[in-house]
């Protein structure tokens, strides 16, 4: 499964650039956000689209459609944080346990073609979203459970590396 090195000290993919994909948050601007989400998922749909879709490269790697749902799934939970971010002082907001999610949604078995349409539809009302925000809001904070403290503006940076490197997990 993807590991994503030291998630309590989540500023490394914020601070530097990732040595996997490449991704450098120093060169994204807040107004960069919206465009770099509808850019990615735009990849998605031919990558759910090939017929090795659900052949993981081997058994601690997901499957194209189990990283396509993983990205399904971030990008709602993303908008679901941002928008507490933006409505509360501080919000709390719940750890996810991707891993686990994999699991119980059954990433693997899910419609490719249903995979697809719910991620451009994700991607799309969150990267509105982000059309959205002006000034003060990009500094907005919030908390995950783990202790992990978070502005809009950084979190939308973490975001948009998660949705790259994903990318590059399944070459899209």
């Amino acid at each position: 499964m993807p590991i994503i090195p030291d998630t309590k000290n989540w500023t490394w993919v914020i601070e530097r650039p990732c040595t996997e994909c490449g991704f450098d948050a120093s060169v994204y601007l807040d107004a960069d956000v919206a465009d770099s989400i509808r850019a990615t998922a735009a990849s998605w749909p031919a990558v759910l689209d090939r017929d090795d879709v659900r052949v993981r490269p081997n058994d601690s790697t997901w499957s194209a459609l189990e990283y396509g749902a993983h990205v399904r799934d971030v990008l709602r939970l993303y908008r679901e944080r941002v928008a507490l971010m933006l409505a509360e002082d501080d919000p709390l907001y719940a750890n996810w346990d991707q891993d686990a999610s994999a699991i119980v949604e059954r990433y693997n078995e899910q419609d490719p073609v249903v995979v697809a349409a719910d991620l451009l539809d994700a991607a799309a009302a969150l990267a509105e979203d982000f059309d959205g925000i002006e000034g003060s809001g990009w500094q907005r904070h919030g908390r995950r459970s783990d202790g992990a403290s978070f502005t809009v503006s950084s979190i939308s940076r973490y975001l948009l590396h998660d949705l790259i490197h994903h990318q590059g997990d399944v070459r899209g």
